[in-house]
């Protein structure tokens, strides 16, 4: 069984067109989300999955591996699925989606994302969330919050507060949901297969189309936020917290 990583980047975007490229501390986005991923001691190969050759020559300039897709994918995880394809994975495998827009992940989550699926061959797929700390991710749409059962499946995910808590907002209730994914390769192939949900076309949360159709999906909590890039202002965030960084090492 292999462990591949895949890391979905395309080069138009509303927000923040030419995203990947963009120049973080004199290095590209994808650069910083590729190398971090290949300190990954469970990955066996990373790519990046593209559909712009753009990004792919972007790739290659650092010496890295990319994945020419189709243009007219629904989700970043739709995406993937043609690059595994194409790469002749076998059906259990494990897929895992790395997100290009978040460059100073902690490479330990890809530890808490794959151990659910090498334990648990009865499990198709795994994400990730993590305790919110500041109220004001509560509110804000772009942080995408989780809630799970008991067992630790998800029983929703949404760009709305939940849970909604009637008599105010007690600590440690809420769950920021962080972008990765891990699938076998098997699964993923009926994900992609799948029409998209009418909740996913809502909220615009691929992970929901999962849920729609009757799938479990176990979400792991970690200790480390992932600071992800959305706009062009953000850059500046990432090289703060990277100076800060630089300056604390001995």
């Amino acid at each position: 069984m292999k462990i591949v990583a895949f890391i979905p980047a395309r080069y138009e975007s509303t927000r923040f067109p030419g995203k990947p490229a963009a120049l973080i501390a004199g290095k590209p986005m994808i650069r910083h989300t590729y190398e971090r991923a290949l300190s990954c001691t469970e990955l066996s190969a990373v790519y990046v999955a593209t559909d712009d050759d753009r990004i792919a020559d972007c790739v290659h300039q650092f010496g890295g591996k990319a994945v020419i897709t189709e243009k007219a994918h629904r989700s970043g995880t739709d995406r993937i699925g043609e690059a595994a394809l194409k790469m002749g994975l076998k059906d259990d495998d494990l897929i895992v989606n790395i997100q290009g827009d978040q460059p100073l992940f902690q490479p330990s989550v890809v530890t808490d994302l794959v151990g659910p699926l090498v334990g648990d061959k009865a499990i198709p797929m795994s994400t990730l969330k993590y305790k919110i700390r500041d109220k004001r991710d509560i509110q804000n749409p772009h942080h995408v919050k989780v809630v799970t059962d008991r067992d630790g499946f998800a029983i929703y995910f949404s760009r709305y507060p939940i849970p909604f808590c009637r008599d105010g907002l007690p600590e440690g209730v809420h769950y920021k949901h962080l972008g990765f994914y891990c699938f076998r390769m098997d699964f993923l192939m009926q994900f992609t297969s799948l029409a998209e949900g009418e909740l996913e076309s809502l909220e615009k949360l691929e992970q929901l189309r999962a849920l729609e159709y009757g799938y479990k999906i176990k979400v792991m909590e970690t200790l480390h936020d992932s600071v992800e890039v959305d706009v062009p202002e953000d850059v500046q965030k990432i090289e703060k917290i990277l100076r800060a960084h630089y300056r604390a090492r001995p």
